[in-house]
């Protein structure tokens, strides 16, 4: 704020501007205004009795470690506090930082990185926490991006199996409408089962027929080298400040990838971080025309010779299928894919199942047992596969025709009618009824009279 002229008087001044005399004399014995001088240094507490040598030296020892194996200041405190130390963590934060700021002249170098259009696509997974049904709970997110129209694509799993992972590169590849050329990824056991001191790979024998059913070439990055596929690691990071936090709360995992879907073809909207004069998704329409056609897709299951037991039912991952009783006792093939379980005998698939991730659960499909209930008719009763089990109208009505025949022709069968309609022994050939029940159910009404 400007001063009045010399002139006027103090007392004038003090008045106009509300500031003391004494303050508006001191202004006007210096020609820059006065500054806040600190008159001694602040006190800080300092590492003591060799610690200072010691956080050096653990410092030093991760500088060598993998960057993501390396501690951060508290791990390094905690470390301290076990050998001794009883000060606080101010003085540690204060010592890595500078320790950080005096190695920064001498830190990696990168080299920029380019890709032609339809060259190669980058991918990488995540740790999530979102709302399902209710239940907060964790689930794995696959990232893909191509890394010429930096185009994302998300998709959720309730873990990181084989079977997620093949489902994975099927949905992404469908996204896109096309293939590249290559495709870089880590290291995980469900990619890539060997690598050797020379760095050569030994890929999973089910990712590879993956990779030449879509003829990709599959390139891991060197361990803990994530800067070789940046792109999809920055991606992570940026889609969970954007997509998951705070957490969306969805009904069902379908729901919730549907969503994640739609927010992959609005974050295409912005612009492109080396073309800022065109968006992500003008970049990706002129990449498409470079990516190979996509033809069929792949058959991602994880596949498994198990045994049925006597109860009509096989496991998988901590849960129980049920199987058509006349497989009781052999051996099925069982494709677990990302979303269903399938059994086959031989070249026929015998039974199929919505794939469960809860905990020793059995899962049943009623109609499996009903050719048992000729020799087991009481089973219908407690029977744990017909439990609250909704019987199509079909079957009531035959149910109610043969009943009656039934005591026509045995007159002790009239037992029945005071039974709910449970057949009983003397009932010839049951599982004909029910058969029969079902297919007028699955029969097309035509209206025609059968």
């Amino acid at each position: 704020m400007a001063l009045p002229p010399i002139s006027r008087a103090i007392r004038s001044i003090a008045r106009s501007t509300g500031l003391s005399r004494n303050t508006i004399k001191k202004y006007l014995k210096v020609e820059s205004p006065p500054s806040y001088q600190r008159q001694a240094p602040p006190v800080r507490h300092k590492l003591c009795d060799g610690f200072d040598l010691r956080l050096q030296d653990l410092f030093d020892q991760d500088q060598k470690r993998p960057r993501r194996d390396r501690r951060t200041a508290v791990r390094l405190y905690e470390q301290l506090v076990v050998e001794g130390y009883t000060g606080s963590y101010s003085p540690v934060q204060r010592f890595v930082r500078d320790l950080k700021r005096a190695g920064a002249g001498s830190g990696e170098a990168f080299i920029p990185l380019h890709f032609a259009a339809g060259d190669a696509l980058q991918f990488d997974w995540s740790e999530e926490r979102v709302v399902l049904g209710g239940i907060e709970q964790k689930v794995k997110v696959a990232h893909f991006r191509l890394c010429h129209s930096r185009k994302p694509f998300v998709m959720a799993y309730p873990g990181e199996a084989q079977e997620m992972v093949l489902d994975a590169f099927v949905q992404a590849l469908s996204f896109y409408g096309g293939v590249p050329r290559r495709v870089i990824i880590d290291n995980p056991n469900t990619m890539v089962t060997y690598v050797s001191r020379s760095k050569d790979r030994i890929f999973h024998p089910r990712f590879l027929a993956l990779m030449n059913h879509y003829v990709m070439e599959p390139v891991a990055c060197t361990p803990a080298a994530g800067w070789e596929k940046g792109q999809v690691e920055n991606q992570v990071q940026f889609l969970r400040g954007r997509l998951f936090v705070p957490m969306p709360a969805f009904d069902d995992l379908d729901a919730l990838n549907n969503w994640l879907r739609l927010r992959c073809e609005e974050l295409a909207n912005r612009a492109h971080p080396e073309q800022s004069d065109r968006t992500i998704a003008q970049l990706f329409e002129d990449e498409r025309a470079e990516l190979r056609p996509l033809g069929r897709a792949f058959d991602g299951y994880v596949e498994k010779t198990v045994r049925v037991r006597s109860t009509c039912l096989v496991q998988y991952a901590s849960n129980r299928y049920s199987v058509p009783s006349r497989f009781a006792g052999q051996h099925v093939s069982l494709r677990a894919y990302a979303g269903r379980i399938v059994l086959v005998s031989g070249q026929d698939v015998v039974a199929e199942h919505k794939r469960h991730f809860t905990r020793n659960v059995s899962y049943f499909e009623p109609w499996h047992y009903v050719p048992l209930l000729d020799r087991k008719p009481g089973a219908l009763r407690n029977g744990a596969p017909f439990v609250d089990w909704q019987l199509p109208d079909a079957m009531h009505r035959i149910a109610i025709i043969r009943i009656v025949e039934c005591s026509l022709i045995l007159p002790e069968c009239e037992l029945c009618f005071t039974r709910h309609f449970e057949p009983c022994q003397n009932s010839p050939d049951i599982s004909a009824v029910y058969s029969l029940a079902r297919a007028i159910e699955q029969a097309p009404r035509t209206g025609a009279r059968t």
